[in-house]
Parts: structure tokens; C-alpha cells; sequence
């Protein structure tokens, strides 16, 4: 029997695991909330602390007793020892959906678009690609996430639809990180295509010292779900939970 469109999807969010090689059962209790409160998950990047292999291995055999279906985006972390293709490889094996400038479809209702996002900066401070051909090249990689996130979302005909990504599109979920390195956590480039496709919600990681909830300028909700930051406020339960 097909999905009322109307009808509420809960929704697990979290990001930054940082799962690590010793990290055996440390994600068991999220696991069994998430099995028992959800009917899909969203990872926000930085699955693993060092982007070895043997981390999403670890991962792997932490999210396969998931009974919900997952989606998720790679984090800086992930890239740090190139061995992306091989850490998407095993969290695969375990029905995992990783998402890079595409999408996944939760039982035809509810869409969702994923991309890792990159820095550059808000606003009027946005970073230009002016000078330098290294700056060009900085600009370059927020300019081609948010081409990504732009395709990925025009693709999407379901009835709702919402946007995973590691790096934030506002500055308002930044607060509390400190200031001089918030333009490296984020950019507004990512938040055009967000609100041109009038996205229901928006979940990001990256910033542990953030804030938790902040709004697009066309008033889509954005929710910072970093596992750190969840555990300062919500210690029992290191995931955000929302109806779509």
C-alpha cells in the first residue's frame, strides 16, 4: 500500500559521527532510537574521524542492524586520507545511499537531495574568485556544490523534498563557533538552490560549537545536527527528530 503524500515521515538527522577504529558498539544505542522513534535516517558528513577504511568498516557494522532506510553525505573528515570510494564501498554493503550532487526517494513522498557543500563565506563577505588562482580554486569548489545541489534538487518531483549537506548555508548556525573561521564552515551559495526549489528543511554538520536552528532568507528551516552539539542539549538522544 503506497505512502499517504499527506502524511508525516519522521525523520532521524545527525552528523559527525567520527566514527573511529575503536568505536566497536559506540552507536548501538543510536541505532535502536533511531529503529524505534524514525522511519528514515539522514547522516550530515563526517561519518569517519580520519577517512580510513577501516573506520567505515566499523561504521558499517554499526548501521547494519538499521531498520529504516539511510542517506548520507561525506564530511571533510572522509576525504582526509582519499580513501572515499573505499569507505563508501563498505557503508554500501550495508544499504547505506551516499549522496553526491544526487538524490534518494523515501516511498515516492519524501525526496532527498545530498551534497557535501564547501566554505567560502555569507553575504556581502561571500568570497569571489578574484586574484590568486589558488582563491579561484576555493571558489570554484562552492560554486560546483551548489551546481550539484541545484541539479540534484531539480530532478525531485515528489511532494516533499529536503537537503542533507555537511557544510552550512547560513550563518545563523554557525553562532558560537568562533568567528574567524565560520567563513570555512560554510557558504550562502549553497542556500540559492535550497530556496529557489522551496526545500521543506535543510540539515548540516560540521559546526560542534554552533547553533542548532536558524532560516534561509526565504524562511526554510536549516538545523545544525552535529553529534557533539546534540549532546550538549539532547544527551539521551544524539539525533534531531522531526516530522516532514
Amino acid at each position: 500500500m503506497a505512502r499517504d503524500p499527506n502524511s508525516k515521515i519522521r525523520l532521524a538527522a545527525v552528523g559527525d559521527l567520527h566514527c573511529r577504529e575503536d568505536h566497536h558498539g559506540r552507536f548501538r544505542l543510536l541505532v535502536k532510537q533511531v529503529n524505534a522513534s524514525a522511519d528514515m535516517l539522514v547522516l550530515c558528513g563526517d561519518l569517519t574521524d580520519r577517512g580510513m577504511v577501516e573506520e567505515g568498516k566499523v561504521l558499517a557494522e554499526e548501521l547494519s542492524a538499521l531498520r529504516v532506510p539511510c542517506a548520507a553525505v561525506l564530511g571533510n573528515h572522509d576525504y582526509e586520507h582519499g580513501q572515499v570510494k573505499e569507505i563508501c564501498a563498505e557503508l554500501a554493503k550495508v544499504g547505506i545511499h551516499i549522496l553526491d550532487g544526487d538524490h534518494f526517494i523515501f516511498e515516492k513522498v519524501l525526496g532527498v537531495a545530498g551534497v557535501k557543500g564547501f566554505g567560502g563565506g555569507f553575504g556581502n563577505a561571500t568570497l569571489q574568485a578574484f586574484g590568486e588562482g589558488q582563491t579561484k580554486s576555493f571558489v570554484q569548489e562552492a560554486v560546483s556544490e551548489s551546481l550539484k545541489l541545484e541539479a540534484a534538487l531539480s530532478h525531485l518531483d515528489t511532494p516533499k523534498k529536503v537537503v542533507i549537506m555537511h557544510y552550512s548555508p547560513i550563518p545563523e548556525t554557525l553562532e558560537g563557533e568562533n568567528i574567524e573561521i565560520r567563513p570555512f564552515l560554510g557558504t550562502s551559495r549553497l542556500a540559492m538552490p535550497i530556496d529557489h526549489y522551496r526545500a521543506e528543511a535543510v540539515f548540516h554538520g560540521h559546526a560542534h560549537h554552533g547553533t542548532r536552528e536558524g532560516k534561509t532568507r526565504a524562511g526554510i528551516p536549516v538545523y545544525n545536527v552535529a553529534m557533539p552539539l546534540m549532546a550538549k542539549h539532547t544527551p539521551d538522544q544524539r539525533f534531531a527528530l522531526l516530522e516532514i
